[in-house]
């Protein structure tokens, strides 16, 4: 845990089990680690990526969240991911074109744990190159995303993930929903 988070205090990028697929993470609040995450992925940078935190508290720092965004937290079988307008102390280059920003709230006791200890947003996303699938599972990993993170978990790399990404949801602070991804 020390060189996960040494790693992402100095700007570095993670390659780590979330509680849905493999993904790559920094500091949500590092530009250039953000604009690396992008590189490694050859991702475009009009593609907004989402962010993990470890607590209600966090996530009521970052965006104003409707009473609608608890309910679909507490009834969802799986981890969700919501997508809130007018983030707070989150880089631009994190939000989507609109000013939005998709944020899940995690219960996985690791992520939780490197959140708290970095006191600050993860960015999770796919640890693949931008349009391949998802990695299910360590083994799903290209060589060439591994050697392109600046370190690597040791955490449930014999894992299979049950989901293949969080449903995605998007919320209105006038009531409006819109589900994006089951």
């Amino acid at each position: 845990m020390e060189k996960i988070i040494e790693t992402l205090k100095a700007g570095g990028t993670l390659l780590y089990p979330t509680d849905t697929i493999w993904g790559i993470g920094c500091d949500a609040t590092n530009i250039e680690a953000i604009n690396k995450i992008f590189e490694i992925k050859k991702r475009e940078k009009n593609k907004s990526m989402i962010i993990l935190v470890e607590s209600a508290k966090r996530l009521q720092e970052i965006v104003e969240v409707p009473e609608m965004a608890w309910e679909l937290m507490d009834l969802s079988e799986k981890p969700i991911t919501l997508i809130y307008d007018n983030p707070k102390g989150l880089p631009k280059e994190l939000l989507a074109e609109d000013g939005s920003i998709g944020i899940r709230l995690v219960d996985d006791l690791f992520l939780k744990k490197i959140i708290t200890k970095l006191n600050k947003p993860l960015v999770s996303t796919s640890a693949n190159l931008s349009g391949q699938k998802s990695p299910m599972s360590f083994s799903d990993i290209s060589k060439e995303i591994i050697d392109a993170v600046d370190y690597v978990s040791e955490e449930n790399r014999d894992k299979v993930s049950e989901f293949s990404g969080s449903s995605v949801i998007r919320l209105w602070m006038d009531g409006r929903i819109k589900v994006v991804r089951e």
